[in-house]
């Protein structure tokens, strides 16, 4: 049996007719532990891969049993071993999801299924509506595709949040990992062939529990920054917030990058949707203020507390 107590955060703050009960899967994951860390109001109970089994269907229906709502952050992340291990993502990408959504149902509570741009192609030139045809290239976006498709199935009070190049100060992404190769390297080569928006954990966290503060119960929301820029902008962003020579960035093309799992070229997501709930932050506003959270800005770009909203 799962134990729960040592797990709870911020009960004793709950406050309101408001707060709820949440479930956080995945919670020693990067983006679990900025919702935990922006419980607000609400009482939420975290549970690591060790501690909650998604492909467990039993176990899930146990551990759900009793809260309002359940954020599945639980996740097959590995994109190029997801290649050679389909199996294994398929398991957690997509049987996870349909057995919390199966548990969620059961216990009367909404299930917030957290999907990605992967389940696109990036052979488009507008921003990904909510309801564009999926199409994922890899294993990582076909298994994470079915677990959408599945989770709503199985429960009609699924909403699908899907985010993308996420970074953040808790685990290995590409903002930290260019800060550490900032340190060990003179020069870096990042490519310049892929499209997205960069979008901090803190700010996809603020989008995901305003949509259950709304009292959103279903639809797909696109919970990235606004703005688009490539790896190698991210890349040189961050040395310059960072107070070092973007120069040192140099381009390079995917093809002289291969890895085993093919990128979406272009993963830029609108954000129709989630703005009828809030307006999304300029990537730019949001990686400024994340590097001020890790303390890796440089003096003379001091972070702030601005949520700028792209008029895209």
């Amino acid at each position: 049996m799962v134990s729960r107590q040592s797990l709870v955060v911020g009960a004793a703050q709950r406050q309101g007719p408001s707060a709820v009960r949440m479930l956080v899967t995945g919670a020693g994951g990067m983006l679990a532990r900025d919702i935990l860390a922006a419980r607000g109001d609400h009482e939420l109970v975290g549970l690591t891969r060790a501690e909650l089994d998604v492909t467990d269907a039993a176990a899930c229906r146990a551990a759900v049993a009793g809260f309002d709502a359940v954020i599945n952050c639980a996740a097959f992340t590995a994109v190029d071993e997801a290649e050679s291990n389909e199996r294994a993502a398929y398991a957690v990408n997509a049987t996870g999801a349909q057995n919390l959504a199966l548990a969620a149902h059961a216990a009367g509570a909404v299930l917030v299924q957290i999907s990605t741009d992967y389940v696109f192609d990036g052979t488009a030139t507008n921003p990904y509506r909510e309801d564009a045809e999926l199409s994922p290239l890899g294993a990582y976006g076909r298994t994470k595709a079915a677990g959408e498709s599945l989770a709503l199935a199985a429960h009609e009070e699924t909403v699908i949040v899907r985010v993308a190049w996420l970074y953040g100060m808790h685990g290995r992404n590409f903002v930290t990992t260019m800060l550490r190769l900032a340190d060990e390297r003179e020069t870096v080569s990042v490519v310049t062939d892929q499209r997205g928006q960069p979008t901090s954990t803190t700010e996809a966290a603020a989008s995901i529990l305003a949509l259950l503060d709304a009292g959103i119960r279903r639809g797909t929301f696109h919970a990235t920054c606004t703005g688009e820029t490539t790896w190698h902008g991210l890349a040189r962003a961050t040395f310059a917030l960072a107070g070092l020579d973007p120069e040192r960035v140099l381009p390079v093309t995917s093809a002289e990058f291969p890895r085993p799992a093919p990128r979406p070229a272009f993963s830029v997501l609108d954000h129709s949707a989630i703005r009828t709930i809030r307006a999304p932050a300029l990537w730019e506003d949001a990686l400024r203020r994340e590097l001020a959270r890790m303390g890796a800005l440089a003096e003379g770009n001091p972070g702030d507390d601005r949520t700028t909203s792209d008029p895209r």
